[in-house]
């Protein structure tokens, strides 16, 4: 009988406890038939899973998703990982006609007026691009972190994502930002400049400031709106939250409501 996604899900996130991040990634790949992917932002956590991928020489496709607006910083990165890294990262860009329409709509900082306003503009230059770039993967690699903040704490090791019919993985789900910055560190892998002027979690420029001292990591994402539950929609599901494990195929969005914290 063939295994379940939800069921082969299960079993990897039991077996990724012990594992190292490199041992969790290469688990995937061989437990996991078909295209992985990897999304990187280029920030920390990400610049430390290409650096494993890469060294491992493991067949999961690293991509980013380039909004148009990421710090001149960012692109130097991009640049330099490849070259160290010797891998291409793959480019998903938003269409042409929904930044447009978006521009047009509410102007090109329209995002700050709202957080509909917001939202919008994150749905046109990142989540229309993740579609492309998931579309035809059985895997997803990402670099979150449960303690990047209380919202990201309910995630697991390895998820079902139903909304889109595949496995995720979080490598690094247990690892503290000290940890990655020390790995990095030691292995010598090429980081943001910006990270020393205490952007510690980058996204678009205009969307991104230093945190001031006493904020957590992603204080400095989207600062001008509520602090509860701040996510741009590249993983949360169609009730607005966070993707949990556990969550099957088919399952209500009333009862993935009922059963968030």
């Amino acid at each position: 009988m063939t295994q379940s996604p939800q069921s082969l899900a299960d079993a990897l996130n039991t077996a990724a406890g012990p594992l190292t991040p490199q041992g969790r990634v290469k688990a995937l790949r061989e437990a996991v038939p078909g295209r992985i992917v990897f999304t990187t932002s280029l920030g920390l956590e990400d610049q430390v899973l290409t650096w494993m991928i890469a060294g491992a020489g493991l067949a999961i496709d690293i991509v980013t998703l380039d909004t148009g607006r990421m710090f001149p910083e960012t692109y130097a990165l991009w640049q330099e990982t490849e070259t160290r890294c010797g891998v291409a990262i793959a480019p998903f860009y938003p269409p042409a006609d929904a930044v447009e329409k978006l521009v047009a709509a509410q102007g090109i900082n329209g995002f700050y007026n709202s957080v509909e306003a917001r939202k919008a503009c994150c749905h046109a230059r990142k989540v229309i691009p993740l579609a492309r770039a998931l579309q035809d993967a059985a895997g997803w690699i990402t670099g979150l972190r449960a303690d990047q903040s209380d919202h990201r704490g309910a995630l697991s090791f390895v998820e079902f994502d139903a909304s889109r019919g595949l496995i995720k993985l979080n490598p690094i789900f247990d690892w503290t930002r000290e940890q990655a910055l020390a790995c990095a560190t030691a292995e010598n892998i090429p980081l943001n400049p910006l990270h020393e002027k205490g952007f510690l979690s980058i996204g678009c420029a205009p969307c991104t400031r230093a945190v001031l001292p006493g904020e957590n990591e992603r204080a400095g994402r989207w600062w001008w709106e509520n602090e509860a539950q701040k996510e741009c929609g590249l993983h949360v599901g169609a009730d607005g939250k966070l993707a949990r494990a556990g969550v099957a195929a088919g399952e209500s969005a009333a009862a993935r409501e009922s059963a968030a914290p």
